[in-house]
């Protein structure tokens, strides 16, 4: 009787619990809504200098994603291992004392382009598990690798972008960045360079309206309010008919006219002419050039062309 009454005792606690954090939902329902992740795009204007230190970060990336693409395909081919991101993070400080060409980049910088590969391979195997389309990771060209990303520190924004072994470029802020800056991500797009901050942004409930409306869609009237409001049907598919048919009725009467003309001059194409030409027939029936051609400017509103006079002989 004891553990029953104590295991009521704690039902009885987490039903209050419940209760309770649903009447402060209901009060502030701002706490119910989660943190957004909002991303705001500006526009970069660096100098010259600046544009080359941008575009040889960028080529360093692109380089340690493909030799870490290369080294992952190479372990599995030869050794049937499976090497991951941690093994390849702990590779950095040992390129860079080889390279010196790589240390004058952030080491954040580079251990991005390490987690982008290793998520490509997560992507690609949960496609995999799936039975979807798997797309093996593939090496990237100059023109398929145009954004670096630093993810947590070396940038800060103060009237002008600092970047950490690049300088302060000229940003422009056409509107107020929102909420906590989590990462940056730099961007080529057409030459230019722009700044991506993703930020967590808290959410901004709607502001309570009891205006609501129902909609019905019928055939007399083409929208029924439920306040008893009716939008009339435009019946645009009957309009365009009628006018169709106008215009094809106009087209046959001209047509008519123009035949009855070439019959009662007696030129090719008419009662005389060995090919038979009917003016009730289709246009079918073969017709010298001369009038296929007169007919085509005729119905085609083009103007009929001069032919040169043939110079006399003799």
């Amino acid at each position: 009787m004891a553990g029953l009454g104590t295991a009521f005792h704690r039902r009885a606690s987490l039903d209050y619990r419940r209760i309770k954090g649903e009447h402060k939902q209901a009060l502030c329902p701002a706490r119910s809504l989660r943190m957004a992740r909002r991303t705001f795009k500006y526009h970069l204007y660096p100098n010259r200098r600046q544009r080359e230190k941008l575009q040889a970060t960028l080529e360093v990336c692109r380089e340690l994603y493909n030799a870490a693409l290369q080294e992952r395909r190479e372990a599995w081919s030869s050794q049937r291992k499976g090497i991951y991101y941690a093994e390849q993070a702990k590779q950095l400080p040992g390129i860079k004392a080889v390279r010196e060409d790589v240390r004058a980049f952030h080491s954040q910088v580079l251990q991005d382009a390490l987690r982008r590969i290793d998520k490509a391979f997560r992507a690609f195997f949960l496609r995999c598990q799936r039975g979807q389309v798997s797309g093996f990771p593939r090496f990237r060209s100059a023109s398929r690798y145009d954004s670096f990303t630093y993810p947590q520190a070396g940038f800060k924004l103060s009237g002008r972008l600092s970047l950490s072994k690049i300088g302060d470029i000229k940003i422009k802020l056409h509107r107020a960045i929102q909420g906590q800056i989590k990462t940056l991500n730099l961007k080529r797009e057409n030459g230019m360079w722009y700044a991506c901050f993703s930020c967590m942004v808290e959410p901004e409930p709607l502001p309570a309206n009891d205006k609501a409306v129902g909609l019905d869609v019928g055939l007399l009237s083409f929208v029924t309010r439920s306040d008893g409001r009716r939008m009339g049907n435009p019946r645009l598919f009957q309009k365009a008919q009628k006018r169709l048919s106008s215009k094809s009725t106009t087209t046959g009467s001209t047509s008519r006219e123009v035949l009855e003309a070439l019959e009662e001059s007696g030129s090719p194409g008419g009662q005389d002419s060995p090919q038979g030409f009917q003016p009730t027939q289709r246009f079918s029936a073969p017709v010298v050039s001369k009038d296929r051609q007169q007919l085509r400017n005729h119905f085609c509103g083009r103007p009929e062309r001069k032919r040169p006079v043939p110079w006399p002989v003799g």
